[in-house]
């Protein structure tokens, strides 16, 4: 196995770079082979767990790229699975540097799940990080190029953050494997790492930049945002901090906070965003908890929300490619232009919901039932409850803006609406069989769950009766206040309006204080150091001409005087006198040499 390792982000590298030369016919059948090939070989790598690919760098260094267990196994699974649905939705991009961003992308997730160590992992972090910031500028939005600059900027700090934690920790234990971190004897490499960490998961306040920048992406490029970052960062966390407790509060913190300001939001995708920020909160808790169960539910719910977060972010991208609009304030009323867009963002939105018989059903219940069985009861509660809005916001109030309600649409909207082209249904026909497929034939999940001895049985009586009555009171609830969630063009100030203050006001400090230091420095230097040095430049010029330049001149024009006196007086033209003047010469040194 060892020398036929191939990594499958080498698979989609070496295509990313090929595809500018495929043309033609050729083309959509090549970009459905690069990602397949990615994820039938990681299918073969999955069967055969153990350490590959390990190089040694400047003969100190030992670099892992292949570390195949059974926590690795999963992620690579469902990320290769999304390479191709991702791409399929996408097949009608004409730009293929879209679809190279985008694989660089896939790319580096697959090398941070199967990395050994810091190294290997903060090359893939900020392949990652890179490419998909191109992701967002490829985006016509006028808005997207400085949403682009700003989640470049936020991802660099995340990765300088990591790049000092696993550098100090080096220092101090001489050890670069990425592997599970020591809750009880922490140091500040453990939190520089996991700052680095969380920034990628969007735990708050590190949080404000996922739903600006998903919002601002190219529509298939927000498909693949939606399911890469957040996801890679849950799998990092469970690898490096699984059971530090302080993840259980700030994964708690996410759910109510990313569903709060979900209720709030206009814009489609930034609505999808804030849910992101909720649900992956779920999984930052579940890591928190630590338990067997909890990581299998942070895995199932990884699993799970890759594939119904992306058939949403499908679904949105598709209203906006066919609409042009994506706030909730011009939609409405679109069943009957696009039926097939309303079914698939159903199944996204009851899957995200945990209604039973989807995937969100299996997965949440997973991390819900190990807060109860850790005795974390708070914890419990308040993720059961907000599986209320999760319902509430995803499974009601934004498929009944976009295609029911009262339509406010233009004129020009409601011509132009109607279902995707095919590639498009047809990536989101495979996320929702796949969501269907996982709530209702749980053996094919659980066979990928880290810990496969550890049982969970979601279709009991008393787990099914909760369900359906929380499902049916916020259903109830929603009928009687969809007025009052009805869409507004509003703008909900968030956590980045401090950062956005910071930032104003190191701009001032650059454009006033600063700039006056440096014109006051400017002027003193013209008019103190300038003219003393320009004032040292005329004496070094007088005293090279009339010092240095006299001397060597004037020895200079003696020599050649002397010289010429002498010619003068032995240089008479005769030979004879020549060879006279030469002998007396020689005799002469050699009387005075014996003499001496």
């Amino acid at each position: 196995m060892t020398g036929s390792f191939i990594h499958p982000a080498l698979i989609m590298i070496a295509g990313a770079l090929l595809l500018p030369f495929i043309r033609g016919p050729f083309r959509k059948p090549y970009l459905c082979l690069i990602p397949i090939l990615a994820f039938c070989d990681v299918l073969y790598l999955n069967q055969f767990p153990g350490t590959y690919g390990v190089v040694t760098f400047m003969d100190r260094w030992t670099l892992t790229f292949g570390r195949i267990d059974n926590l690795s196994t999963i992620f690579a699974f469902i990320m290769a699975l999304m390479a191709i649905i991702g791409t399929i939705y996408g097949l009608h991009v004409e730009d293929e540097w879209q679809h190279i961003a985008a694989w660089f992308y896939v790319a580096g997730s697959l090398g941070v799940i199967y990395s050994g160590d810091y190294l290997v992992l903060f090359l893939f972090w900020e392949m990652m990080a890179f490419a998909s910031t191109f992701l967002i500028w490829f985006n016509s939005d006028k808005d997207a190029l400085a949403a682009g600059y700003r989640y470049l900027l936020v991802h660099t700090f995340g990765g300088v953050m990591l790049l000092f934690g696993f550098v100090l920790r080096y220092q101090a234990t001489g050890d670069l494997g990425f592997s599970l971190l020591d809750e009880h004897n922490t140091q500040l490499y453990t939190w520089l790492i996991m700052i680095g960490l969380m920034l990628n998961a969007a735990v708050p306040p590190l949080h404000s930049w996922l739903p600006d920048a998903y919002s601002k992406a190219s529509i298939t490029g927000a498909v693949f945002m939606c399911a890469f970052t957040t996801k890679t960062a849950i799998y990092t966390l469970a690898r490096a901090f699984a059971g530090f407790d302080i993840l259980i509060v700030l994964g708690v913190v996410m759910t109510i906070y990313g569903i709060i300001y979900a209720i709030l939001e206009n814009d489609i995708r930034r609505l999808l965003g804030w849910e992101i920020v909720s649900q992956v909160g779920y999984m930052v808790a579940g890591v928190g908890i630590g338990t067997a169960l909890a990581i299998n539910g942070t895995c199932a719910h990884a699993f799970a929300h890759i594939l119904y977060k992306g058939l949403l972010f499908m679904g949105a991208g598709a209203i906006i490619h066919c609409t042009g609009q994506s706030k909730l304030t011009e939609l409405g009323g679109l069943y009957r232009k696009m039926p097939l867009t309303l079914l698939f963002m159903v199944v996204g939105g009851v899957s995200v919901s945990a209604f039973p018989f989807f995937s969100g059903f299996v997965s949440k219940s997973m991390i819900i039932t190990a807060s109860f069985e850790s005795h974390l009861y708070w914890a419990a509660f308040l993720l059961t409850a907000v599986s209320a809005g999760t319902f509430l916001v995803a499974g009601l109030r934004l498929p009944y803006l976009i295609f029911f309600g009262e339509s406010r649409c233009t004129s020009a909207t409601l011509e132009k609406a109607a279902d995707p082209v095919w590639n498009m249904r047809l990536a989101m026909w495979i996320a929702s069989f796949f969501c269907l497929l996982i709530g209702s034939y749980t053996p094919f999940l659980y066979s990928m769950l880290p810990h496969t001895d550890v049982a969970f049985h979601p279709y009991t009586i008393p787990h099914m009766a909760e369900t359906l009555q929380i499902l049916a009171f916020t259903a109830l609830a929603f009928y009687f206040l969809k007025g009052r969630l009805a869409a507004r063009a509003t703008i909900s100030l968030d956590l980045d309006w401090f950062y956005r203050l910071a930032g104003r006001g190191f701009l001032w400090v650059a454009e006033k204080p600063l700039q006056w230091l440096d014109t006051a420095w400017g002027a003193a230097y013209r008019v103190v150091g300038l003219v003393s040095l320009m004032t040292i430049a005329r004496f070094s010029a007088w005293f090279d001409w009339n010092g240095i330049d006299g001397v060597v001149d004037g020895t200079a024009r003696f020599v050649q005087g002397l010289g010429g006196r002498i010619s003068l007086f032995l240089q008479k033209g005769q030979i004879q006198m020549t060879l006279y003047y030469a002998i007396t010469f020689v005799a002469l040194f050699l009387a005075a040499y014996v003499w001496l």
